[in-house]
């Protein structure tokens, strides 16, 4: 008899309360460590937390991947009531969590984890469609191999206002951050093989560059799948999250436009004004 499929995530697919409710996933927290405090990612801290304490000191926070233990008595919640786990992680080319969750997933039976070649909504397309599938009775075993088919058609990119944070969590150039301000350059990071690079540079007003970086992805719709697509910020003005939902439901015709904010871990390496739209394509990226 196939035992029944409990779907679960690490904090980085910044699915939000709504969808995890509505979804029943439940959330392996990352760790976070500020100002000499430890925190729990989405539970005793958030983006605005970190943006307040760098406002005041100009300290960022440093991540952490849960270890072994903690994912082990995580996924054993599950495994113990004879559940069967799918779960996953951001990129293994960006965090140890997809290591510590299969070393962890070794020690039990039942326990599958995919690695998402992604991070934020880009991960959680990935999830949302594992629940459903999950939902509809398909064994763990047929969850993971669908999944890492439609991972390689999730189209997962962000444009970010400002390199500041990007700098000072010495990601960037002091002469690439000085040469974007002067220019009023707006990077686009895309998600590619699990790994973020630089795409186009948009030039001016970040809400405007914002209407047209989603019409460069999204055009009329073609090639989109027009199930579910996510706009994620990480803590844009309302009127901005507002226009570009508006700009969405003007080029194609989505069942469901699903807006979140960035945890912790984008938001820590991006800063406030950072938004993205994520969706699953037709075909390979």
């Amino acid at each position: 008899m196939t035992r029944k499929v409990v779907i679960t995530s690490d904090s980085t697919t910044d699915l939000g309360k709504e969808l995890i409710d509505r979804f029943q996933i439940s959330i392996l927290p990352l760790g976070i460590s500020l100002g000499g405090k430890s925190y729990t990612d989405g539970i005793d801290i958030d983006a605005d937390m970190i943006y307040d304490v760098y406002n005041k000191t100009g300290e960022l926070p440093k991540t952490a991947a849960a270890n072994i233990n903690d994912s082990i008595a995580f996924f054993k919640q599950f495994t113990d009531q004879g559940l069967e786990l799918v779960h996953f992680t951001i990129s293994s080319d960006m965090s140890s969590t997809y290591q510590n969750s299969v070393l962890a997933a070794e020690e039990l039976e039942g326990v599958h984890v995919v690695d998402t070649r992604n991070l934020s909504t880009g991960g959680g397309l990935l999830v949302l469609a594992a629940a459903e599938m999950a939902e509809a009775g398909e064994d763990a075993e047929t969850i993971v191999a669908k999944c890492e088919e439609i991972r390689e058609r999730v189209s997962a990119s962000f444009v970010i206002d400002n390199l500041e944070f990007l700098y000072k969590g010495g990601r960037c150039s002091s002469v690439a951050m000085l040469g974007a301000n002067l220019l009023k350059l707006k990077p686009c990071i895309v998600v590619k093989d699990g790994k973020m690079s630089v795409a186009k540079k948009y030039r001016g007003d970040f809400h405007k560059v914002l209407l047209q970086y989603i019409e460069d992805q999204v055009r009329d719709g073609s090639g989109i799948e027009k199930h579910r697509i996510f706009i994620t910020h990480a803590g844009c003005d309302q009127e901005i999250v507002d226009d570009c939902v508006s700009k969405l439901k003007s080029l194609a015709d989505f069942e469901e436009i699903d807006v979140t904010r960035a945890g912790c871990t984008v938001s820590s390496h991006c800063g406030r004004n950072t938004l993205g739209v994520l969706f699953i394509r037709d075909s390979k990226v």
